[in-house]
């Protein structure tokens, strides 16, 4: 059976898990490390790690906090922000994460892509996409970088597959127009990358309660969601939303 996973993000700026809305007015919600651990704990399959500045300031990733997070956890960890060489990527790795994910430097150097892909296998390699809306595209939405501030000519349907074409192994689609809202993911956009790409895609941005993730599985094809918020601020817990998904017949993995 495959299942369908849960991914709990945590944002990193300046060593704290940050939470804003539509990339803006972020404020510290807690320790990355100690989070990391309790999400793992709690039925997690997968975290991510973005350290949000680290594109838009020109700096390379935090790997003290990186290593000290992957001491704390047993599911797989992706790392992203400020990874801009196969250098870059070879440290992520060694420092302890299963997968690395590029976002406004794939954008960038598309050949960072392909390279990391044959060197360390396309397995590792996870496209980050920040997706607007925006009608004067051929999809109907528009690639944004550098967190939310730089906007590109790309459009995100395109772009997601020519990222698969170069060697991305999975797609962490991000809805910018929804991200932080709580009300629901954006259906649309997840259900066309979705269908048109052949590789793994993990919807986020805007779940705010178990239903959305059991909403947005259903008219999708998505293989994963991307939650934050609403376990954060603990208003769910992982088992609360796998037992919710369990009860709707979406395949989840139950470790209790």
């Amino acid at each position: 059976m495959v299942y369908k996973r849960i991914v709990v993000c945590l944002d990193v700026k300046d060593g704290k898990t940050t939470k804003g809305i539509k990339f803006k007015n972020n404020v510290d919600i807690g320790d990355p490390v100690e989070m990391a651990e309790k999400y793992c704990k709690e039925g997690a399959d997968e975290l991510v790690f973005y350290d949000i500045t680290a594109s838009s300031d020109n700096r390379g990733i935090m790997i003290e906090t990186l290593e000290k997070v992957a001491e704390k956890i047993s599911v797989p960890f992706t790392v992203g922000g400020g990874i801009a060489s196969i250098n870059d990527i070879r440290r992520v790795l060694l420092s302890g994460a299963d997968k690395i994910s590029i976002n406004s430097q794939a954008v960038k150097n598309p050949s960072l892509i392909e390279e990391g892909a044959s060197l360390f296998g396309r397995q590792c390699i996870v496209l980050g996409m920040d997706a607007l809306a925006d009608p004067a595209m051929p999809s109907g939405y528009r690639i944004i970088i550098n967190g939310g501030r730089v906007s590109t000519e790309l459009d995100a349907l395109e772009w997601a597959q020519e990222a698969e074409k170069l060697g991305a192994g999975e797609i962490v689609l991000n809805s910018i127009d929804f991200d932080g809202l709580k009300q629901c993911y954006e259906i649309k956009l997840t259900d066309m990358i979705s269908s048109n790409v052949s590789i793994p895609v993990v919807a986020s941005g805007g779940a705010g309660k178990p239903e959305h993730l059991g909403d947005m599985f259903m008219k999708t094809k998505a293989d994963a969601a991307l939650v934050a918020s609403m376990v954060h601020y603990g208003n769910y817990t992982i088992k609360q939303i796998k037992e919710y998904l369990h009860k709707c017949g979406i395949p989840v993995k139950l470790d209790w």
